[in-house]
């Protein structure tokens, strides 16, 4: 491995670490001191994603490398990005939802095997780090930290959501002879389609493997709601109602 490259990944898994530590102690705190300071961070959490969607079109703008095949915010990760912004500052319960599904279901492996080029400190490089790590503290803190669980149902809503989402993709990517959500050929590097089999299989693979993770992300409020979800529905500012 050149040397650059080892410098890039030290960079990279050591952004990634302080932030995980950074989002594990918040987590800790919350649930231990709660108080209006949770709604400060919860904030700044959602105004980083913002900048960070913001500066990714602009900085393409100004470079002359915007396209409408492989600009829009269009990709999970990307959209993801501007949901999760939004159900920082709101805490709409879909929002958080969605945010705690395809963050720890999709952007999670985008942060575990990056897809970078670039090291600390270029745009991209902070772009790419902001934008999924960010995705994956604001699942963590709105539902672990804030317990604004997902609500019974969440699931299938979630899925439902993302498959229809997918068709609205699917649309644009025939329109603009784009790949988004690799809805037309799989990503040159690997990743969990990797192992679901050529196209158009893998889309029907990467469905039912959705459905098994948000399954699996569901399943620690499964008791909640089995023994009434009063702590669920009511516990306090910390609860989805």
């Amino acid at each position: 491995m050149p040397p650059y490259a080892v410098v890039s990944a030290t960079a990279y898994w050591t952004s990634v670490a302080v932030v995980a530590a950074l989002c594990a102690g918040l987590c800790v705190l919350a649930l231990r001191r709660p108080g209006p300071w949770i709604e400060v961070v919860v904030r700044l959490v959602g105004l980083c994603l913002a900048a960070d969607a913001v500066s990714y079109t602009v900085a393409e703008v100004r470079q002359g490398t915007w396209s409408a095949a492989t600009s829009l915010p269009l990709a999970l990760c990307n959209v993801a990005v501007l949901v999760a912004a939004v159900a920082c500052w709101w805490h709409v319960p879909l929002l958080v939802e969605l945010t705690w599904f395809w963050g720890l279901a999709g952007t999670l492996q985008g942060l575990v095997t990056p897809d970078l080029d670039v090291g600390f400190p270029h745009l991209v490089f902070v772009e790419y780090v902001t934008g999924h790590a960010g995705i994956v503290v604001a699942a963590l803190f709105l539902v672990v930290g804030m317990h604004r669980w997902p609500r019974p149902g969440a699931v299938w809503r979630v899925l439902l959501i993302s498959v229809a989402w997918t068709v609205v993709v699917g649309v644009v990517d025939a329109l603009t002879g784009g790949n988004y959500m690799f809805l037309h050929r799989r990503p040159g590097e690997w990743t969990l389609l990797s192992v679901l089999g050529p196209w158009p299989w893998y889309l029907l693979g990467a469905t039912g493997l959705a459905l098994a993770l948000f399954t699996l992300l569901d399943a620690p409020f499964w008791l909640a709601r089995r023994d009434g979800g009063a702590t669920l529905h009511h516990g306090g500012t910390g609860a989805v109602g």
